[in-house]
This record gives structure tokens, sequence and C-alpha cells, in this order.
């Protein structure tokens, strides 16, 4: 994989607000910029009760609340990739706030294969366009005043982005905290040896950069934490620190991937985050979600 194709300004350093939420255990992310009221948000969260067949609001309106409260400019909606285990508010918060919502340009390799498990009809555009920008790899966007950088870090998978902002990079599902190691790469299009690599870029950022990570299960007991650095990465993460190769994390990955259960919100959220979280419509005009049998 290619080098780091920017180099980030470590002078910028947003202020970087997250949000737990405990029933998917997901960060999400307020970001200001340093040199304005400008700000972005970074995978939001819909409250959603499957047993019920429920969408609230909760997680979502106090991102919004706290954006309105501090008097911020609300420009981006950031998504890192298509989650596997909660549902975006991004057009939620984008309808109450503004902004554009932004996710990798492999979002089209997500859609064609997904939507192929959910027979979706060729009213299903698998081109994108439900996003309001595609990120190929060094593409960059402002936030006010700040420069963003997208960075191509695919293998848990094929669109998941790490978004540099200033010191602070916000990696998605690539990596964990130290003690938590890595994420999955077992889903369609997954690929263990792709994580492998594109950890290795995330961690060939400079030392001090700030790392906030999308989830947090406080491996043996520990208090949720979300934020790191690349040299805590490098120097401890229990899958990937201190040298090891990319044969052996392969071979862990694979092994460790085998024995994990499917999250249990996998099927309403890969529906709804590859249309950008819109709620897929029936014939008869109602919000509707499909299970599809031994699918996945």
């Amino acid at each position: 994989m290619d080098p780091i194709p920017f180099r980030p300004d470590l002078s910028t350093v947003p202020e970087v607000e997250g949000f737990f939420d405990k029933d998917t255990n997901t960060i999400s992310y307020l970001v200001k910029d340093p040199g304005s009221e400008a700000c972005a948000v970074v995978d939001s969260v819909l409250d959603f009760d499957y047993a019920a067949g429920r969408i609230t609001y909760d997680h979502a309106d106090a991102l919004i609340a706290r954006v309105r409260e501090r008097g911020l400019r609300l420009e981006w909606l950031i998504e890192t990739h298509v989650h596997a285990d909660h549902l975006s508010a991004a057009p939620y918060i984008q309808q109450k706030l503004g902004g554009r919502i932004g996710i990798g340009a492999r979002i089209t390799v997500v859609q064609d294969t997904f939507g192929k498990i959910f027979n979706e009809g060729t009213e299903f555009q698998r081109d994108g366009s439900q996003f309001d920008q595609l990120f190929e790899d060094g593409d960059t966007y402002q936030v006010g005043t700040m420069t963003a950088h997208a960075l191509h870090t695919p293998g848990h998978t094929p669109n998941c982005m790490t978004h540099v902002m200033g010191d602070a990079a916000f990696v998605g599902d690539t990596l964990f905290m130290p003690d938590g190691g890595s994420a999955r790469a077992d889903f369609p299009g997954g690929d263990a040896g792709a994580l492998y690599d594109s950890i290795q870029r995330v961690l060939a950022l400079p030392p001090e950069t700030r790392l906030f990570m999308c989830h947090d299960y406080g491996p043996n007991g520990r208090d949720i934490r979300w934020e790191t650095t690349v040299a805590e990465e490098r120097a401890h993460n229990i899958h990937v620190g201190q040298g090891r190769s990319r044969e052996e994390f392969v071979a862990l990955r694979t092994a460790r991937d085998a024995t994990l259960a499917m999250p249990k919100l996998i099927l309403p959220s890969l529906q709804v985050n590859m249309r950008a979280g819109q709620i897929p419509i029936d014939e008869a005009g109602h919000p509707s979600l499909k299970v599809p049998i031994n699918r996945l």
C-alpha cells in the first residue's frame, strides 16, 4: 500500500468531544476547528430497538444540543465506513443542522455486495449517490480553517477511511485501544492482510498523533476509553504492537474472527448505512427492513 500521501499538521489541535453509546459501544465525535466555529461530526448513532422495530433519537439529539449550545456551525457528517453494529443518524442531524455527509469512495463496492445479499431492486443506486461526498485516498476537505485528510484504510471493510484533522486521527474500526487490538476482518469484503497493511499506514503517522476509536468494550473490566496515540499503539497494541509480522497478524486475526458471533444489529445497520442513514421504504411506502436467511 502507498505511504501516507500527505503531511499531517500537528500544529493544528482541534477540540474533540466524544459521545459514548452504551448500547452499541460506539463513540461519536464532535470535532471543532480551533480557528473558527466550524465543526464536524464523526460516526453518529441512531437509537434502534430491534425487537420493537422502533427508532429514537436520544444520542443524536445530545450531539445536536451540544452543537447548538456552543454556537457551532456543522459542516461535515463523516462516516468512517459502513458500520455493521449501529445505524447512522447522519441524515437526521443533517436535517437539523445542515452539513454534508461524506464516506469513502469504495462505498460502491459495499453497495454492490450487500445490494445482492438483500436482493435490492434496480431502484437502489449502487454508485454512492446517496452521499454528498465520496472520498478517495489522499483527498482533502475543509472544516472551517482546518484541512482534513482522508486516508484509505481497508480490511475491516473495503471502504474504511481514517480521517486526519490536524493532530487528531479518527480511525473507525481499523484499530481499537492498545489492550483491545484490532477489529474483525471476516465480513464480506473484509481482508485480514489488508487490515494489517492499513494499520501500518495509521502507525506511520507521527508518534504524537492523537487516535480516536470508533468502539471500545472495556477489556478486562477497565473503564471505557477512546483516545490514545500512535506511539502507544506502536508499543502496546496486543495485535500489532512491537513489530508483529503480517503473517502473525493474519493468523491471529483469522483465528479470532472464527470465534466471533455476528453483531446483533448487522442486518438493519447495513441496509440503512449503505443508504447514507436512510431507512428503506417498502412498496406501500412504509419504512421497512429485510431479514435475508442464511446469506451472511
